[in-house]
């Protein structure tokens, strides 16, 4: 599995609730209406808890401000990432995902990359 990890940082004048609340009301059911399209094997959406012990973590070690939630989107392999990207329509689902992150996402700020994972515990 090829895993694209988004760490997503909210747009300023939205609240964490109001960007977790559209992440997930509205980007998710287009994420899964493309998936097939894109293909996209899994898609997982982390959100960011608002709790006090957060500050206490990120004290401890001297950590920057937390993300807003991350994403998570599996792909098959490389193979099938790179056919998907020749599927009918693939450009189309792509451009429309990304006009709608630009509703709630702070994309200069969000990092993201392709990596693998290698399961240590669990």
């Amino acid at each position: 599995m090829i895993k694209l990890t988004f760490c997503l940082h909210r747009l300023p004048h939205l609240s964490r609730d109001e960007f977790q609340t559209y992440w997930r009301e509205n980007h998710a059911p287009l994420v899964a209406k493309h998936a097939k399209t894109l293909g996209i094997a899994r898609y997982v959406q982390v959100h960011a808890l608002t709790h006090d012990f957060n500050g206490v973590m990120r004290d401890s070690r001297d950590a920057p401000d937390m993300y807003d939630g991350i994403a998570e989107i599996y792909f098959e392999s490389w193979d099938a990432l790179f056919e998907a990207g020749e599927n009918e329509g693939n450009a189309e689902a792509g451009a429309a995902l990304l006009e709608d992150e630009r509703k709630f996402i702070d994309l200069p700020r969000s990092p993201l990359w392709f990596n693998e994972e290698h399961v240590i515990v669990g």
